[in-house]
């Protein structure tokens, strides 16, 4: 971890101008594993004029320059799977078999299918009335990524940033920059040009605003809460900067009767609880038709405490602990909530797991009798945390749905294959999963509302990175 204080800019890691540090905490133990430099103006200045000044040629790279350099990053990056896979572990709380199937998985997964993308994209032709459309990089591109999946986020940005020729600083989140400091390396070693990708640490309200409002930025893409979503559009305002967002959600799970309970509501349980309940689409509203919700509720209570909670050193299928004490905090405030409302606690609770005295670990907590008006049914929690509701029929169980700010993603659980297009088409969400419909490589990701705006991964995702430009009269 000898680059954990540094900056990568303009090809090389540097000493920050900054003297602010901030420790970096594992959160399993409690105990200090390192310290990274939180970057101030001066810092993103820097890192801004170098990838300014690479982008007036690497915007002029060819389709095949690019798809070589993707390719090497493959490379690069397969090698350092283990090493991304650790990180997470120590700086998140992933547990190592997920960090290494799904967290560190990413950046192979989605890599590939942006190298299609490219591959495929059309950079230039000709309508039928003769003019002549081009597709161009947008040009310097301000990247902001969260602490929850802290690969996938980043590889989401930086890869299709890359592949359509922009430059780009990114900020990851302060709370998992060891992760992020490899991949900078993983970069590095590809052979990217100096300035074309920089790496600066720093907190949102200094780093990531002094990157919204730069003049020479000319794309801000962030994942990260409404809050913060909120205030990066304000800032990219003053220069008309795109802006596209993947924020929060409270994504509701319709289970109908006629679905094979056991297995869909198990199965929805641990979806609920993958990653300790710190994904931004997990499915935390079990809205119920109302014939089953008793069968529901006890089969939701008995898959909830067959979760195991382990140290996240160990391999297996268990959950971690929650990111940090702030994190814990604001789930054990929640769960407080829940209790003062009114709803039924099934299964968990306050207070941490037995034989967990250290480390931010949590009670898988799954409630029922919940109405979606209660703050549980209507704010994220960002933790392993369900609310079982409800519905009546199908007009009802759509209505209690779309009563959301959010619409990053829905869940449906039925044997109806025409109920299931059928309500799907109502559902005011960016994705619906049908009866446990994973989530696939290079497919659109992203939100309808205060989810957010513009999509990640595949083909969307790269034409995000890209401006349009029409020639006439040739």
């Amino acid at each position: 971890m000898k680059n954990l204080k540094n900056f990568y800019i303009d090809g090389r890691w540097v000493t920050p101008n900054s003297t602010t540090t901030l420790p970096v905490l594992n959160p399993a133990t409690e105990e200090q594993v390192g310290a990274i430099t939180l970057g101030n103006v001066t810092d993103v200045n820097i890192a801004v004029a170098a990838a300014n000044k690479a982008f007036q040629s690497f915007s002029q790279t060819t389709k095949e320059e690019r798809l070589a350099l993707l390719y090497r990053l493959k490379d690069a990056t397969e090698n350092r799977l283990e090493d991304l896979a650790q990180a997470m572990r120590i700086e998140m709380g992933a547990p190592i078999s997920m960090a290494r199937d799904a967290q560190a998985d990413a950046a192979i997964g989605h890599l590939d299918c942006f190298i299609e993308a490219l591959q495929t994209l059309e950079e230039q032709k000709t309508l039928a009335n003769g003019d002549i459309v081009m597709r161009e990089p947008i040009g310097v591109c301000g990247l902001i990524t969260p602490w929850n999946w802290p690969i996938n986020q980043i590889v989401l940005k930086v890869i299709p940033a890359l592949a359509a020729g922009c430059t780009c600083v990114l900020k990851p989140s302060e709370h998992t920059p060891i992760s992020a400091m490899i991949y900078a390396e993983i970069v590095h070693e590809a052979g990217y040009p100096p300035g074309v990708f920089n790496f600066v640490n720093g907190d949102g309200e200094t780093v990531g605003s002094a990157l919204s409002l730069h003049d020479d930025i000319q794309m801000m893409s962030f994942t990260g809460s409404t809050r913060a979503g909120r205030a990066i559009t304000r800032d990219a305002a003053e220069t008309i900067k795109r802006v596209t967002l993947e924020l929060g959600g409270k994504s509701p799970n319709l289970v109908f009767a006629d679905c094979d309970l056991e297995s869909q509501i198990t199965a929805s349980v641990n979806e609920c609880m993958l990653n300790t309940g710190q994904s931004c689409d997990a499915p935390t509203r079990l809205l119920v038709e109302r014939e089953c919700y008793d069968e529901v509720a006890e089969i939701a209570k008995r898959a909830a405490e067959a979760i195991k909670v382990c140290d996240p050193e160990l391999e297996g299928d268990h959950l971690g602990p929650l990111f940090d004490r702030i994190q814990f905090d604001r789930v054990q405030a929640m769960i407080s909530v829940g209790i003062e409302e009114g709803a039924t606690l099934l299964t968990g609770g306050l207070g941490k797991p037995e034989a967990f005295e250290t480390g931010w670990f949590v009670k898988p907590t799954v409630f029922s009798d919940v109405s979606n008006d209660m703050r549980i049914a209507q704010e994220e929690i960002f933790g392993p945390v369900l609310v079982v509701i409800p519905f009546d029929n199908e007009a009802e169980a759509i209505a209690i749905a779309n009563d959301t700010p959010y619409g990053l993603a829905a869940y449906l659980q039925t044997g109806d294959a025409a109920r299931a297009v059928r309500v799907a088409a109502q559902l005011r969400t960016g994705a619906v999963h049908v009866n446990g419909g994973g989530y696939n490589y290079g497919s659109p990701f992203g939100g309808y509302k205060q989810s957010g705006n513009g999509r990640e991964g595949g083909v969307m995702g790269l034409e995000d990175f890209l401006e349009t430009k029409t020639l006439h009269g040739l």
